[in-house]
C-alpha cells in the first residue's frame, strides 16, 4: 500500500439512521463510538424512514440529539442534515443555541434544502418547488447566523422575517456553531455552500465525483470571495468491512441488501473490505478534499465493524498527522 498522504485536521465520525430501531441501541452506539476514539457523531432529519417499511420507529432528530448530548460528553453532535421546510428557521435557531449551551459548545447545525417528499405530504409540510427550496436555504443561513450573533435581529427576506427577535442564552461557541450544509445540486446548492457554509456534507459519491464537487465548491468560493480552505468538507459512507476478503464480500452484500441496492454498485461509494482496502479508500477521499469522514450506519447497527475501524483504520491518518505536524 503507498504512503497515506493525511491532513493535519482530519475527522472521523458516525451517523445512526435513528429509524427500524431502539433508543437503547442508538445510546449505545454513541457511547460506543466515544469510548473508541470517534470525534462526532450525527442522526437524520426525517418523520418516517425514507426506505424500507414507512410504517417503522423513526425517532424525531432534535428531541432525539439532545437526549443523547447528555451521553456522550466530548462527541460533537449533530444532524446530517436537518430540513429547512419542517422549521422555521428562527425557531430551529433557538432550538439549536439552547442546545449548544446544553451540550458546552458541541453542537454542528447540519442543514439542507430538503427533498424527502412523502414527509412533507404525510404531515402537511408545504414542499416548493427545488429551486425555491435552495432559495429558502440561503436566506434562513442568514436568518440563523443573524440571531446568533445579534443582541437583536431584524431581518426582512423574501420568505422569512425578523422583528426585534432575541435569541438567548446565545451559543457557547463563538462566534457561532458550525453551520453544515448538505447537498450536491452544482448549479445551485453548491454556490449558497460556497457563500453560506462552514462545512459540507454529501452522502454516497465515489472520490472521484466528490473530487469534481470539492473543486466546484472550491471554484465557487473564489467567486464569492471565499478561502476554499475556511470550508470543512466531508463525505458521508455506508461502512462493509471484515478481517478477510471473504468476510468482507458477505459483510457488503448484506448492507448492500439492507440499503436496496446491487452488491457492486454501492461498492463504488463505500467503504467495503478489508482494512488494508479501507484505508486506501478513505486516503482516496481525503485526497479528494475531504477532512472527514462520517461513517454511516443503517439499524442493526454492526458495531464491530466500528471497532475494527476504530482499531484498524483510524490510528493510520491519526500518526500520519501527528507526524506531518512534528516535521
Amino acid at each position: 500500500m503507498p504512503p497515506v498522504a493525511t491532513p493535519q485536521h482530519i475527522r472521523f465520525g458516525i451517523k445512526t439512521t435513528p429509524t427500524s430501531t431502539t433508543w437503547e441501541a442508538i445510546r449505545d452506539t454513541w457511547r460506543l463510538a466515544e469510548r473508541l476514539g470517534f470525534d462526532s457523531a450525527y442522526l437524520f432529519d426525517h418523520m418516517m424512514p425514507p426506505s424500507g417499511d414507512r410504517s417503522a420507529a423513526c425517532y424525531e432528530a432534535w428531541t432525539t440529539l439532545s437526549a443523547l448530548a447528555t451521553q456522550v460528553p466530548r462527541l460533537q453532535i449533530g444532524i446530517l442534515v436537518t430540513a429547512n421546510t419542517y422549521r422555521y428557521p428562527s425557531v430551529l435557531a433557538k432550538m439549536a443555541a439552547t442546545l449548544d449551551v446544553i451540550s458546552g459548545g458541541r453542537l454542528e447545525l447540519g442543514l439542507g434544502a430538503a427533498w424527502f417528499e412523502p414527509d412533507h405530504l404525510g404531515y402537511g409540510i408545504p414542499f416548493p418547488p427545488t429551486a425555491e427550496r435552495i432559495s429558502r436555504l440561503e436566506e434562513a443561513c442568514q436568518v440563523i447566523r443573524m440571531l446568533w450573533t445579534q443582541d437583536v435581529s431584524n431581518f426582512k427576506g423574501k420568505y422569512f422575517e425578523l422583528v426585534e427577535a432575541y435569541c438567548e442564552p446565545k451559543p457557547v461557541r463563538k462566534p457561532h456553531p458550525p453551520i453544515l450544509l448538505g447537498g450536491g445540486g452544482e448549479r445551485l446548492t453548491l454556490r449558497v455552500v460556497a457563500r453560506q457554509a462552514d462545512a459540507w456534507n454529501i452522502f454516497q459519491l465515489s472520490p472521484a465525483a466528490f473530487a469534481h464537487k470539492s473543486e466546484l465548491i472550491d471554484r465557487y468560493c473564489d467567486e464569492a470571495g471565499r478561502d476554499p480552505q475556511s470550508i470543512e468538507k466531508s463525505i458521508n459512507a455506508a461502512l462493509a468491512m471484515a478481517a478477510n476478503p471473504k468476510d468482507a464480500e458477505q459483510v457488503l452484500n448484506r448492507i448492500a441488501k439492507r440499503r436496496g441496492e446491487d452488491p457492486e454498485v454501492a461498492k463504488a461509494t463505500m467503504l467495503a473490505g478489508t482494512s488494508s482496502e479501507v484505508i486506501e479508500q478513505v486516503a482516496a477521499y481525503l485526497g479528494a478534499g475531504a477532512r472527514h469522514v462520517v461513517l454511516s450506519l443503517q439499524a442493526p447497527y454492526e458495531t464491530e465493524q466500528l471497532e475494527q475501524f476504530a482499531v484498524e483504520v483510524m490510528p493510520v491518518f491519526r500518526r500520519s498527522a501527528i507526524s506531518k505536524s512534528g516535521s
